[in-house]
């Protein structure tokens, strides 16, 4: 036929024929030997894949050598001609081996065909046969069933490398471009013609992975060895209020001048009082603390109480909280605080009152938004820092976006406009999640304005966003928590139990490595923890005497946890230093 003719132009190859019927392309997986306790592993896939390994390390004489000794080739025999043909630009060889592949899917086959016809084709554009190209265009690629798009993106680009002059290559050029379809068509066609790329990695890595999944107190960056199984114990997570050994500059002065105290009282024969704060437990707050969260750092701690003041904690390297600013501006009692992403401003929410904007160095108020009719229920920050989102539980104000500068930028409000309970902003900055009604989550995609709403059967009472962006948890006061993805794809969600609550706003948080763990407080003056994959709580922590009311994990400190409660206290939660536990 005369659009096979257009094909022939160089020689070098054999007979299509040749290349179709060498062998059956399963002729590689008739060996019988398995290997493995099991067994489960066919050794000859064990060996290709080795093998492939080898050659992909650089390790090429290893490579031919293994398959030497062990009669097994790394490229099936179809592989290995469709290279040859390829690299040889034997383009009607080429076809006629991927046409006598049994079990291609369509989809797959022309897809295939595509990439030996498109290289075909701008050969022929370099040589200067354009009339070549042009019928291999309408005669061989249009046919084919492939997407219209890239039949089209083809045709402009052969018009564009004809009116600029860039058709022409040279033989180096042309040779890398050969070698680049080929490595296209490695990665097109399937098992056991051609291996998937890094085969070997992929195995290993998915069985790492695997490991690391089942261990439920997984929570470190540490690098995992190959040589033992890996397993981590309860060490990994905070499980008792730390009691800390060493102290920063700043602790040490505090407690020499306390014991200077001391010696001057003993000398001069007077009784003093001294009141030492415990570094484990923070007890800085007057009245119920209602709010706790790390900066994104993790090198700070913002509290808010009843007492209407929140307070800046300095985290130092040896994990000793130190008292930075407290924040005393609030008339009533200060509900919530939100960290700017560059840690550098804090927002505050006065329980029905105004919403302010503190420096976090100076710990000076630097503006306050709304006004006394202002009745804010929660905050968030764009990822910029420099826009603010403010939710308001009067059904007439909604919710407000501004700049830092007090500047409105967009409010959603109006009659039909629901009070808004809780908010969060994704890290990505993509989508606005808003707690409306008591039992509804709006899912706002900012750039879009699609929206997807999920509502739930009991009242909900705080909302939280994995640092991913991914998945969101809110707490309903049926004592449960509920984890469903931002995507707005899952039916039904995750859910966690074991803790109590009916009465109050209890916040929970995601934590750890990969935010592995979801942590709440509770009614029962206890802190839960779970494993995400698990409804059952992991390690539930005692030691506050009222209702834990929210609790938050250091982003950077992975083994540190704060949980805030009505009995005036923080507690500051770390790894149990009695434990002997090894991890590997």
């Amino acid at each position: 036929m005369e659009e096979m003719g257009i094909l022939k132009y160089e020689t070098g190859g054999s007979s299509p024929e040749h290349h179709v019927n060498q062998g059956n392309p399963k002729s590689m997986e008739n060996l019988t030997e398995m290997l493995g306790p099991k067994p489960l592993i066919k050794k000859h896939e064990f060996v290709r894949i080795i093998i492939q390994c080898l050659d992909s390390l650089g390790y090429k004489k290893s490579a031919s050598c293994l398959e030497s000794e062990s009669g097994i080739s790394y490229k099936s025999p179809e592989a290995k001609s469709l290279e040859m043909q390829v690299l040889n630009a034997n383009w009607e060889d080429s076809i006629g081996i991927l046409n006598g592949i049994e079990d291609l899917t369509d989809e797959t086959r022309a897809s295939a065909l595509f990439l030996v016809l498109q290289q075909c084709l701008l050969e022929c554009l370099s040589r200067g046969d354009d009339s070549s190209a042009l019928a291999i265009l309408r005669k061989r690629v249009s046919p084919l069933n492939v997407d219209r798009e890239k039949v089209h993106n083809l045709a402009v680009s052969m018009l564009s490398l004809k009116e600029m002059g860039l058709g022409k290559m040279d033989d180096c050029s042309i040779r890398e471009l050969r070698k680049k379809s080929f490595v296209e068509l490695e990665k097109l066609l399937p098992p056991p013609i051609m291996l998937p790329e890094r085969r070997l990695e992929h195995l290993v890595e998915t069985a790492v992975t695997a490991q690391m999944d089942s261990c439920v107190y997984h929570n470190s960056f540490r690098e995992i060895s190959l040589y033992e199984d890996h397993y981590c114990g309860r060490d990994q997570i905070p499980t008792e209020t730390v009691q800390l050994q060493l102290l920063n500059a700043e602790a040490l002065s505090y407690y020499i001048g306390i014991f200077a105290l001391v010696v001057v009282s003993y000398l001069n024969k007077s009784r003093v009082e001294l009141s030492v704060t415990n570094m484990k437990i923070l007890t800085e707050h007057k009245n119920e603390v209602w709010f706790v969260q790390f900066s994104h750092n993790g090198e700070y701690l913002a509290s808010s109480s009843r007492d209407c003041a929140a307070i800046i904690w300095k985290v130092s390297e040896n994990g000793v909280l130190i008292l930075r600013h407290r924040l005393q501006s609030h008339q009533n009692p200060v509900s919530f605080v939100a960290w700017s992403p560059d840690d550098t401003m804090l927002l505050t929410c006065g329980n029905g009152e105004v919403l302010k904007l503190w420096n976090v160095e100076t710990g000076t108020c630097k503006h306050t938004f709304g006004d006394d009719g202002f009745i804010v229920s929660s905050c968030a920050w764009f990822p910029d820092s420099k826009r603010i989102v403010c939710g308001s539980s009067d059904p007439e104000k909604g919710i407000y976006m501004w700049d830092c500068d007090g500047k409105e930028i967009k409010a959603w409000r109006g009659m039909r406009m629901p009070k808004v309970l809780d908010l969060a902003v994704t890290p990505d900055g993509e989508n606005l999640i808003s707690i409306f009604s008591e039992k509804e989550i709006r899912i706002l995609n900012v750039g879009t304005n699609a929206e997807c709403v999920i509502s739930e059967d009991y009242s909900i009472t705080s909302l939280s966003v994995s640092r991913d962006s991914k998945f969101l948890i809110v707490n309903l006061n049926s004592e449960e928590i509920h984890m469903w993805d931002v995507a707005g794809k899952w039916k039904k969600p995750l859910k966690y139990t074991g803790h109590k609550q009916n009465k109050y706003v209890i916040r929970s948080c995601f934590g750890g490595f990969n935010c592995t763990f979801i942590a709440s407080g509770s009614e029962n003056s206890q802190v839960y923890i779970w494993n995400r994959r698990n409804s059952v709580p992991l390690e539930v922590l005692s030691g506050h005497l009222m209702t834990v009311n929210c609790v938050s994990w250091n982003p950077r400190r992975h083994q540190m946890l704060a949980s805030a409660s009505d009995d005036h206290t923080i507690r500051i939660w770390g790894p149990s230093q009695a434990s002997n536990t090894t991890t590997t």
